[in-house]
């Protein structure tokens, strides 16, 4: 092995390292708003009920 190979494995290495836990951080941020998702797809629910019971009402 030369020294070229030798560097670019262990910047593969490094690198592979780092973008792990770039996408580790990324995937917890994301399961710690799951309640705030939930709350908005309720509330979403909820006004679409509202417009559909006020079309009721309104006919």
């Amino acid at each position: 092995m030369n020294a070229t190979q030798l560097i670019n494995m262990i910047v593969r290495q490094v690198i592979r390292t780092f973008v792990n836990k770039g996408v580790n951080a990324g995937m917890n941020t994301l399961s710690k708003n799951d309640g705030q998702s939930k709350q908005i797809r309720q509330t979403a629910k909820r006004a679409r009920q509202a417009a559909r019971i006020s079309r009721r009402l309104t006919k």
